[in-house]
């Protein structure tokens, strides 16, 4: 039987192979359709239970069958899964535009909306009613004919468009290998990086065996070799290639993604045009809780002035402390990482290194699930074996609610596999919540991270910043888990306008520098030694360390974005030239091509909503401010502000507008007063 049809409640992850997708999405689609025709035909007046209740129970098809492709091409791609995928994608978005724009669908939709049933629903059910309506408008429901036709060959082009980008972009990636076999080349590199890259080049050249003390090293484009190279990599000539390889991924060859950004934009605009709106940026801020390309600027421009002279003053005294350390004029790009590295170990007394061994995997977990437990009442057990996985290396673990009830579960894929997984860190759903006719069915997740995997008896070891990384995704994944939404369309993560989807995740980074919290977790693997409360300062010290010019790079980000996206006809490096001139403390490179692999934006959901990072980061650092207010060092108020947080912004998912949820758990409007605190950059702001 083919396992993406099995029906199975959990994907049988370690069954499914490349052959099975054409033959699953074909029958899915199948059913879909014919699921479709009977649900437009019903005779009688649309009411929940027989419009939304009936479509959530067809799209559990879709989601079944696609949802674990998309996965597994991300975590264990291959030529032969990405050929199915992308065979496989028209199908896919002609099938989703089928739904979305049914006329019937969206008659019965208004039908329910304007009908007697309306004022008995509750607010989860009538956001779901509302966002499949603007979701149908949305989706070109008002087109007719050629221009209808037009649109749904732009969704197909887009999704094509977007795949090819990003394999592009994993292409580009993977194709740089640059092998470093003197001493020389790997001074600076503390004993894991070097180990790191010695790893990485056995993968590459079997039967080789890793030998991080004489090498050879590997260095690659994926993130966590490059950021550890760039910070610690003594040759200057050396970080100079590494970076200008960087900079310049999938811009040349036929791998340059160039022209297809060029389209991929035009092809935006002439979908705004259809649907209406003036701009691309309109059509994305329609589902978002900025009310306005305005609105998103005011708030950018407004921390682009509280980090700009802080930024320009932070490279100063990193130029000089370089210069005192013998490097000579003013700092290029490829230096400035290496330099702040070396002045913030001076500064602040501590190395990367010398945190690892108190930070591994396993440690970490224990006290995030501890801290989750005292804010939240959830316990997390290990359930591992009782769900099928897709690498002998993934975890499983079940969330219990206070009375030891079965609430959520998710698997964890912590390890970087750099053959196949393609970088970074992210939360997916496997399982939404919902409760039905046939009873209740509880959420699943997978969170997803690229940490240094066990050596030997080594475990796993964090750096701090991979530490931040696994309590973010873990904040995604509760508030996807921790629901109280029973309502598929607004459950969880589901349904949540995109600029406040970061909300939780960077709430939970701050727990990484409350003192009871990382002091709990950060035990020596060895040793059991408790990590000194003086380098807990010192960590907490260095968190505004640089604030200015980290700020300045995403709210870069974040302009070109949206400059992008509400231009007529934007001319890129115009765009990016004017962009750099306002963030940029140090003029970007004549070939610095970065637009060509940022996949936020053009392969991703990020497309004119990049500046949501910074949006939700107001939110997060707004909400955690009120367990500052109610006391750190005071359990039972954390608890009780912890409660007030889980049945509001963790437990309302999408069913309510962000701007009331906040507004329930805080008593007002967000302020970005928090963030600008937390970064150090508040002044007289």
């Amino acid at each position: 039987m083919n396992p993406l049809l099995s029906g199975a409640a959990l994907p049988r992850y370690d069954e499914i192979r490349p052959e099975h997708v054409a033959e699953a999405v074909a029958k899915m689609a199948e059913e879909v359709e014919k699921g479709l025709a009977v649900i437009e035909a019903e005779p009688r007046p649309p009411t929940w239970a027989t419009l939304v209740e009936e479509l959530n129970t067809l799209e559990e098809w879709f989601t079944r069958v696609w949802s674990p492709v998309a996965h597994l091409n991300a975590v264990r791609n291959s030529p032969a899964l990405r050929e199915a995928f992308q065979a496989a994608q028209p199908r896919m978005v002609a099938l989703g535009l089928k739904v979305e724009q049914s006329a019937a669908l969206y008659a019965k939709l208004l039908a329910v909306k304007n009908g007697p049933e309306w004022g008995k629903l509750d607010l989860g059910q009538r956001r779901s009613v509302e966002q499949r309506i603007l979701s149908a408008e949305l989706s070109g429901i008002a087109l007719a004919g050629e221009k209808k036709e037009r649109f749904n060959k732009i969704a197909e082009e887009l999704s094509q468009l977007s795949t090819k980008y990003n394999n592009n972009v994993l292409d580009a990636t993977k194709e740089f290998r640059l092998t470093l076999t003197a001493p020389a080349d790997v001074k600076g590199l503390t004993d894991s990086i070097k180990e790191m890259l010695a790893h990485s080049y056995a993968r590459q050249n079997p039967p080789a065996r890793p030998d991080p003390a004489n090498g050879p090293w590997l260095l690659t484009l994926d993130a966590p070799v490059y950021v550890a190279f760039m910070q610690f990599g003594r040759s200057g000539a050396l970080r100079e290639d590494l970076y200008r390889a960087f900079i310049s991924r999938a811009s040349s060859g036929g791998r340059d993604n160039t022209p297809l950004m060029e389209e991929i934009l035009r092809l935006r605009r002439e979908k705004a045009a259809l649907l209406g709106y003036g701009n691309f940026a309109a059509v994305s801020l329609a589902t978002k809780m900025a009310k306005s390309a305005g609105e998103v600027t005011e708030l950018l421009e407004q921390l682009r002035q509280a980090s700009l002279a802080p930024a320009k003053k932070e490279l100063k005294e990193v130029t000089a402390f370089a210069n005192a350390a013998g490097h000579a004029g003013g700092l290029n790009q490829w230096d400035v990482s290496y330099w702040a590295k070396r002045l913030e170990e001076k500064k602040f007394g501590y190395t990367d290194d010398e945190l690892r061994p108190y930070f591994s995997l396993e440690k970490v977990l224990r006290g995030m699930f501890a801290v989750t437990h005292k804010l939240f009442g959830v316990t997390i057990e290990p359930a591992d074996g009782e769900a099928r996985t897709w690498n002998p290396d993934v975890r499983f673990f079940k969330v219990f609610d206070g009375a030891k009830e079965h609430i959520a579960s998710f698997f964890l894929d912590a390890y970087s596999r750099p053959e196949n997984k393609r970088g970074g860190a992210w939360m997916n759903t496997v399982v939404g919540r919902r409760v039905s006719p046939a009873g209740l069915r509880i959420p699943v997740a997978t969170l997803t991270c690229n940490f240094t995997p066990p050596v030997g008896e080594k475990p796993s070891l964090l750096s701090f910043d991979e530490t931040n990384t696994m309590f973010h995704e873990f904040g995604h994944g509760l508030q996807h888990m921790l629901t109280a939404v029973g309502y598929p369309d607004v459950a969880g993560t589901s349904g949540v306008e995109w600029d406040a989807i970061e909300l939780a995740s960077q709430f939970m980074e701050n727990w990484c520098y409350h003192k009871a919290t990382l002091l709990a977790l950060a035990k020596h693997y060895k040793t059991g030694e408790t990590l000194p409360e003086k380098t807990f300062e010192k960590i907490k010290a260095a968190r505004s360390y640089r604030a200015g010019m980290i700020m300045l790079r995403q709210l870069g980000f974040a302009l070109t974005d949206m400059a992008l996206h509400t231009a007529g006809k934007p001319d890129i490096k115009a765009i990016e030239k004017e962009v750099a001139e306002k963030t940029a403390v140090i003029p970007p490179l004549a070939e610095d091509r970065f637009l060509c692999s940022f996949s936020h934006i053009f392969a991703g959901a990020y497309a004119a909503g990049y500046y949501s990072y910074k949006w939700a980061e107001v939110l997060s650092a707004d909400a955690f401010e009120a367990f500052e207010e109610a006391g750190l060092e005071d359990p039972e108020a954390l608890a009780r502000t912890g409660i007030r947080f889980r049945d509001t912004v963790l437990a309302l998912g999408g069913s309510v507008h962000p701007a009331e949820v906040f507004k329930a758990f805080r008593g007002r409007s967000p302020s970005p007063k928090a963030l600008l605190r937390h970064s150090g950059l508040l002044g007289d702001n």
